[in-house]
Formats: C-alpha cells, sequence, structure tokens
C-alpha cells in the first residue's frame, strides 16, 4: 500500500537521496531513502522510498518488503523507454553469499507502479549444478532451458582429490547452487538512453565459498515485464 499526504520541512534519517523528474510533468522531484540505523553499526532498518513532488510538494512514501540492509542506494534512469526516469533501490543484504535486494518503481503521472522485485526474480530463474566426471561441472538454467559445462579440471589437486578418484570419477554424487541475486547493474547496451539491466548471480560448488562463477543475465523491459534478452557465464581464470 502506498501513502500520500502534503509535508513539508526535512525528512528525518535520510539515507539517499537524488534529484529528477519522476512522475513526467517537466518539474524536478526529490527522491529520498530514510530509514533508522544501528547505532556503532552501519546497519539501516525500517528502508523507506519517499518521493516529493517538487510541483506540489505532495509526498509519496512507498515501503518495502524488505526494508533492513546495508549500503541502500538509489540511481534514477528510463528503464521503460517512456522518456520518464524510473526509480532503482539497492540494499546489501550483508550475508555470506553477498545477495542483494533491489526495486524498481514507475510514478509516472504520480501513479505508483513497481517495475521489479528481487523476490520475484529469485523464484523465478532458478538453476541446477551438478558435478560431473572427468572434472566438470554441469549448469542448466530452468528459465530458458539452457545447459553450460564448467571445467574445474584446474582448481588444484588437493580440492579434485576431495572428489573425484584417480579416473576422474565422482566419489559421490554432488550438487551445488545458484545463489539469488548478488550483483545488479544498470546498462545502456543500446547507447539509446534506456537502461537495461545486468543481474549477477554467484554459482556456488559444495560451499558459498567455493565459488565457481557467475550466472550473467541480460534483462530488457517488453512494454509489460523485464524479460530475459540474452545469457552467460562468466568463470574465474587460473594461473599459467
Amino acid at each position: 500500500m502506498y501513502f500520500q499526504w502534503n509535508y513539508r520541512g526535512d525528512f528525518p534519517n535520510v539515507v539517499a537521496e537524488d534529484v529528477g523528474d519522476v512522475t513526467g510533468d517537466g518539474v524536478v522531484d526529490n527522491i529520498f531513502l530514510t530509514g533508522n540505523q544501528t547505532p556503532d553499526s552501519p546497519f539501516i532498518q525500517h528502508i523507506t522510498l519517499v518521493v516529493r513532488s517538487g510541483a506540489n510538494d505532495r509526498v509519496t512514501t512507498i515501503p518495502l518488503s524488505q526494508n533492513m540492509g546495508y549500503n541502500p542506494t538509489l540511481f534514477l534512469g528510463d528503464f521503460t523507454g517512456n522518456g520518464v526516469v524510473d526509480i532503482l533501490v539497492s540494499i546489501d543484504s550483508g550475508g555470506s553469499g553477498a545477495t542483494t535486494y533491489q526495486y524498481i518503481y514507475s510514478l509516472l503521472n504520480d501513479r505508483v507502479h513497481q517495475l521489479f522485485n528481487f523476490e520475484i526474480y529469485n523464484n523465478f530463474y532458478t538453476y541446477q549444478v551438478t558435478y560431473q566426471d572427468d572434472y566438470k561441472v554441469r549448469v542448466i538454467s530452468d528459465r530458458n532451458q539452457k545447459k553450460y559445462i564448467l571445467d574445474i579440471s584446474t582448481r588444484g589437486t588437493e580440492y579434485l582429490n576431495e572428489i573425484y578418484d584417480q579416473n576422474g570419477r565422482l566419489k559421490e554424487p554432488i550438487e551445488g547452487w545458484v545463489n539469488p541475486i548478488s550483483g545488479f547493474y544498470p546498462v545502456d547496451f543500446d547507447r539509446d538512453s534506456v537502461y537495461e539491466i545486468l543481474v549477477y548471480q554467484s554459482i556456488a560448488g559444495r560451499y558459498n565459498a567455493d565459488s565457481l562463477g557467475y550466472v550473467m543475465n541480460t534483462l530488457a523491459w517488453d512494454g509489460q515485464t523485464f524479460n530475459l534478452d540474452r545469457q552467460s557465464i562468466g568463470i574465474f581464470g587460473s594461473d599459467i
């Protein structure tokens, strides 16, 4: 639910701010993230998106379903191609998987419309990570039914000996996983002033620190939602 009321004065506990015409009326608006910072800690709770109209000082408050974390930031950019900037909110979870939380909102004509929600994305984009014989890991992207084979033969003798026998056969089945969003970057690939989104998700092997690479999804607005435009996997190099 979104609330609107007339407000004059300064916002308390502002943790991020920016300016831009997010309503499309030609007048610059003020955009804030407010929250309560824990004493002697960078952890912030009750993070809320607040927009004050430059035309009439009307305030729109948008609660976030995940409203606590670290380093909350704002980015303003046109993600839909309508010529009006949208609002991207990003928050670091601070967890071991280095996951992040993102929301994108449109306030065109003073109407709040959520364009992106990280929880919906994480539930929609699922993967299977399975160790194979001969020092390989298979990654399957369920959303688009794509398969990737990762070569882990250069990971080091100690690591490989824990997993494989002397013939390169698995000692036992091993399943890894793909973490939720850990990187979320607006990029204007086409240089047309409309931003696509480059999403990083880390691929974990036997544990989170056993990182095998990243699934990298590029999302583009199709008029209704953000769709998968292209997908690739980035892997780490090894010493020669």
